[in-house]
């Protein structure tokens, strides 16, 4: 997949994973993307294990409707495992 297309991959499944996701994030679209890129790239991975049972990164997050699903749980994911690190810094 092109860097593009990760890129805009990025933008969607993280815009909306913050917005189904029921706590407060901050964050500007920068943060948005990079949440998405690594959500992208992680939910594709996991997808990809699963399926497969090897890990590596393929086409599985792609501009399809099941890729930009897969994207938004990773998102999601990262998300939770964002909100776990910055709450225990700052406690």
């Amino acid at each position: 997949m092109s860097i593009i297309a990760w890129v805009v991959l990025g933008i969607l499944a993280g815009a909306i994973a913050k917005a189904t996701y029921p706590d407060y994030q901050g964050g500007r679209i920068v943060s948005t993307m990079v949440l998405g890129i690594i959500g992208a790239f992680v939910g594709g991975s996991l997808f990809t294990l699963i399926q497969t049972g090897t890990l590596q990164n393929t086409a599985a997050a792609a501009l399809t409707l099941p890729g930009v699903l897969v994207a938004v749980l990773g998102a999601i994911a990262i998300i939770y495992l964002w909100g776990l690190i910055r709450r225990s810094s700052n406690a």
